[in-house]
């Protein structure tokens, strides 16, 4: 059996969003000393229409083990299934040239269980971050639990989803309560000057300025692009709010939301920027410059309330996660769309945001991540998985 001073240990990251979550535990494995680090990107990373955001990782000082593009022509259901096909196809591939000891994956997405498919079917142990989570509006939900099954160690972002974890049959001792590594960032990324982001942006800071992104809800029978034109008919109402709008995720659907957005911002050109992809130290370097998050994204449930901004949470793609009181959830019409933005810019809303309730936050993520992956990777290798019976 070969055997090696260091571990090789491969992140899998297939959007802006998750290696934005994925960098600062990507650094500090690779500056523990303890590991071989590896990097495959996928799907929208090899995008340009998404930005193209695998020259992100390289800009961050990574390098990129492998490439695996997966993307197809269509938005569709159907386009969707060919990428986790042809992700599972790729990164099988890449897996059996790069021999991990291990993968992480973070979430939940179609792409992300074809390549939680491909380490299962090799025998390469995965450890997941943010499992046992609930966002009844997309796909992802089930994405996210049949991850969890094909997953050995889990890093949840509070106590409740380590609990899930556990209720789905995973053993005690192999789930750990990390909290939310997007928190971590919101409160130690070293953050840019308002004058860096208004040079980039293009915009005065001083005015009043929301963040906005806004993805298919995939299990929504509502079109996304039809709600799309609900949250933008919204906005039209709050003419004295600058808008910073990042792209759609490649869902389903998200071709067309994206042409709305893009047109919204051509014709506000003097008060909106679309931009698609801010990266996660911009991203976290806005927020607390922001008056609220509006869309529904993630991002406005887990990382915004750390910023101390308002979210306003459209429609049903997030229904069921936790969220802070600064939290304001809306059906996706016009009118209960502006009603919360109306809400989340009143002074008493302001107030409660400032207070930075989150209950994804707990002391020390990143160590509680690091620690407890590099105590996995030296109990490799571990016997086949049980399934963990609840006490009646």
């Amino acid at each position: 059996m070969e055997t090696r001073a260091k571990k090789r240990l491969c992140f899998i990251t297939s959007t802006r969003a998750d290696w934005g979550l994925l960098s600062p535990v990507a650094r500090a494995m690779r500056d523990s000393g303890a590991v071989e680090l590896q990097i495959i990107a996928t799907n929208m990373h090899l995008v340009e229409k998404y930005g193209m955001t695998v020259d992100e990782i390289e800009r961050d000082g990574f390098a990129v083990s492998r490439r695996v593009p997966c993307q197809t022509d269509g938005d569709d259901d159907l386009s969707r299934a060919h990428v986790m096909a042809r992700c599972l196809d790729g990164t099988a591939t890449a897996l059996s040239e790069l021999k991990p000891d291990a993968v992480v994956i973070l979430g939940d997405r179609y792409e992300m269980l074809g390549a939680a498919s491909a380490a299962a079917m090799l025998h390469i142990p995965i450890i997941h971050i943010a499992g046992g989570e609930i966002s009844e509006g997309a796909l992802d939900d089930c994405f996210r639990h049949a991850i969890t099954k094909l997953s050995t160690l889990h890093l949840t972002a509070t106590e409740d989803y380590r609990r899930r974890v556990i209720q789905l049959g995973e053993q005690p001792d192999r789930v750990s309560d990390t909290g939310a590594i997007g928190v971590w960032n919101a409160l130690n990324v070293k953050k840019l000057s308002r004058k860096e982001l208004e040079a980039f942006l293009g915009l005065d800071l001083t005015k009043p300025t929301a963040v906005v992104t806004f993805h298919p809800a995939t299990n929504d029978t509502a079109s996304p692009a039809e709600q799309a034109h609900a949250m933008l008919a919204a906005l039209e109402r709050f003419p004295e709010l600058q808008l910073v709008i990042t792209a759609p995720n490649n869902d389903a659907g998200g071709e067309a939301v994206m042409k709305s957005l893009t047109d919204f911002a051509a014709a506000h050109a003097d008060r909106v920027r679309f931009v698609k992809s801010l990266g996660m130290v911009r991203y976290q370097s806005l927020l607390p410059l922001a008056v609220a998050v509006i869309g529904n994204s993630s991002s406005g449930i887990v990382e915004a309330p750390s910023a101390g901004v308002p979210t306003v949470d459209i429609g049903i793609r997030q229904r069921g996660r936790t969220a802070a009181p600064s939290v304001i959830h809306c059906h996706a019409e016009e009118n209960a769309i502006a009603g919360a933005i109306e809400k989340a810019l009143s002074a008493e809303m302001q107030a409660l945001a400032a207070r930075r309730e989150n209950p994804y936050y707990k002391k020390d993520t990143l160590g509680r991540m690091t620690g407890r992956i590099l105590e996995f990777l030296g109990e490799l290798p571990v016997a086949p998985k049980s399934f963990y019976d609840l006490k009646q």
